[in-house]
């Protein structure tokens, strides 16, 4: 298996957890502040982090060495406030709507990866990738908010998830995945508890038991996309991005009891058809 192999396998293990994670906070956001429920996902990845820097790197101030802690601390803020921007948009807009306005961060990190990483993007990725998002379009069916004013606020959200992937394989190049792991966390839950603990309210017995669920499927969810981009290049990996949409459509269907749809069957096979046409290029391409 080759290391683009690998960070794809990766890449599609993080859509599964991250599914979960959108099901999950569907719940809590509907029951609490989003606010409060983000900081305190923060505050149980921050003692899993340092808990693992202790394991693997020895002591938590070998985990936090960086040659570059301004590209690590920016990291950090950016996928922390991505979190609160997204769920605010699940709030205000929906989980369909925003969901397929999200999407675009795979484009926007294929776009942004030659100027950012100074990879090199060839056609059949961005076909592979437009095709991709086509079948996340036909899944989701957007419907006419997507051409709302509030559409800036996942498009936002987008943006800086795209910047964040793209910062976390630049980090990569110097500092490991136990470093950016740690960084991710400690700086995430300093700047979400600044905002998030002005927002406290009290939680049922009930949904400590999905806070706390959704809080480990964050640290290791995080831990395996750094791993991804240790592995391969942002855009060989991206078009596997779309199958979060595919696994969340299931959680939906099984959990929420949505009906199940042609629209949904067919975009769904554009979607793995796009991403397995990608790891076929990669196997032909190998040396």
């Amino acid at each position: 298996m080759t290391d683009t192999q690998k960070g794809i396998g990766l890449m599609v293990i993080t859509t599964i957890i991250f599914a979960a994670q959108d099901g999950i906070s569907r719940h809590l956001a509907g029951e609490y502040n989003v606010l409060m429920v983000v900081m305190i996902r923060y505050w149980f990845f921050a003692a899993f982090v340092i808990a693992i820097a202790k394991r693997q790197a020895g002591s938590i101030r070998a985990a936090a060495a960086t040659q570059q802690p301004v590209l690590q601390t920016v990291r950090g803020f950016l996928i922390a406030a991505e979190i609160c921007v997204m769920v605010t948009a699940f709030t205000l807009l929906g989980l369909v709507e925003s969901h397929v306005i999200f999407t675009a961060y795979p484009l926007l990190v294929a776009a942004l990866s030659g100027p950012v990483l100074g990879e090199a993007v060839g056609w059949r990725r961005w076909a592979a990738i437009g095709i991709g998002f086509v079948g996340v379009v036909i899944i989701l069916q957007p419907g006419v908010k997507v051409f709302s004013p509030l559409a800036l606020i996942p498009l936002l959200a987008a943006l800086m998830f795209a910047l964040y992937n793209l910062l976390t394989r630049l980090a990569a190049r110097k500092d490991s995945a136990a470093t950016s792991f740690f960084w991710t966390g400690t700086v995430g839950a300093v700047f979400t508890t600044a905002i998030g603990i002005w927002f406290w309210e009290p939680m049922s017995s009930s949904d400590w038991v999905w806070m706390c669920i959704l809080c480990v499927t964050a640290a290791i969810g995080h831990y395996t996309l750094i791993k991804t981009y240790a592995f391969a290049e942002a855009s060989a990996v991206q078009p596997f991005a779309y199958l979060q949409l595919v696994f969340a459509s299931g959680i939906a269907l099984t959990v929420f009891g949505e009906s199940l749809s042609w629209p949904l069957v067919i975009g769904a096979t554009v979607v793995i058809g796009a991403g397995l046409f990608t790891l076929w290029r990669e196997r032909v391409s190998a040396p």
